[in-house]
């Protein structure tokens, strides 16, 4: 493998670590890491590459089909990352713990990411009627969806199969979080649950709803941002923007069953009462986040340039 092939494999493996850091933490959405990181749209490309010619292809023994439509050289590297960081995160440095004992810094960087994105998006953002109404709009409902009170949900199988369709569908969306729309649903401790004592009544038709949601919203997507480009970002400006809402790391919160400061729902942004050492923490870490965001996105456009020259 050339050297040039095998840095952008790791640089995937990198930017999916990210992504599944991300995930990892409830009101956080790894569509906003992948969008942060330039990948959105070939992520989105990605998923709709197992459509029903790589099916019949797979049906059909039809190896060249089975192995040569998929993206997998961008598939394999980016799940490799999003494997690690599941496996760091839960069993070297467990985020939970992290979430638990440092809230205020590790959402600060987060903030200081989705802030950095919104940054970047204002330059991409037309302004013209129907985009600021989309915009207004999409903000109003994100913070509505934000300050959601969980609901009394059935836990039949069909509403499970919906629950992993909502959610993962919601991943795929910058701005929203798949693990807060289960929080949302009350299905966030009962998945968990059902995950942890390898309940497969539970996890089979979660993972069916997972998979179908999967291929019919990145189809969604995809169609939106080719046909209805400007919108779509308008739309995923206002989410984001809305979702600062849920990022910012001062929060009086109250607990719930998904437990402490994770558990986004009931939150309230405060301001800090008092100058401390986590306070400049915090800051140093939103700083660094706008900044990072912003030198990768001049980074991606400095990779690009010789590109489209060629």
């Amino acid at each position: 493998m050339p050297r040039t092939e095998l840095f952008d494999r790791l640089l995937l493996i990198g930017k999916g670590f990210c992504m599944g850091t991300a995930d990892i933490i409830p009101g956080v959405s790894g569509g906003t890491m992948a969008f942060i990181l330039g990948i959105y749209e070939r992520l989105i490309e990605a998923i709709r590459s197992f459509d029903w010619h790589w099916l019949r292809g797979v049906l059909n023994a039809d190896l060249r089909t089975t192995f040569g439509r998929p993206h997998f050289t961008f598939i394999i590297p980016l799940a490799i990352g999003i494997g690690l960081a599941l496996l760091f995160f839960t069993r070297v440095v467990p985020l939970p713990y992290l979430l638990e004992r440092y809230p205020e810094p590790v959402y600060g960087l987060f903030f200081g990411l989705i802030a950095g994105s919104i940054i970047i998006l204002l330059k991409l953002f037309r302004h013209e009627p129907l985009s600021w109404m989309i915009l207004v709009i999409t903000t109003a409902l994100g913070w509505w969806l934000f300050n959601a009170v969980p609901a009394q949900t059935p836990e039949t199988g069909w509403f499970v199969f919906l629950s992993g369709a909502l959610a993962i569908s919601a991943m795929l969306v910058p701005g929203v979080s798949g693990s807060f729309i289960l929080l949302i649903l009350n299905k966030y401790a009962y998945i968990m649950a059902a995950i942890g004592a390898l309940n497969f009544s539970v996890i089979v038709p979660f993972i069916l709803g997972m998979l179908t949601g999967l291929v019919l919203f990145s189809r969604l997507m995809s169609w939106l941002l080719h046909h209805f480009y400007k919108q779509s970002i308008a739309a995923i400006l206002g989410l984001l923007v809305a979702s600062l809402w849920v990022i910012w790391p001062f929060q009086a919160s109250a607990s719930d069953e998904a437990g402490a400061r994770a558990d986004v729902v009931g939150t309230v942004p405060v301001l800090p009462e008092t100058v401390s050492t986590t306070l400049w923490l915090t800051v140093g870490l939103m700083v660094l986040g706008i900044i990072g965001v912003i030198l990768l996105h001049r980074l991606a456009e400095h990779q690009a340039a010789p590109a489209s020259l060629s």
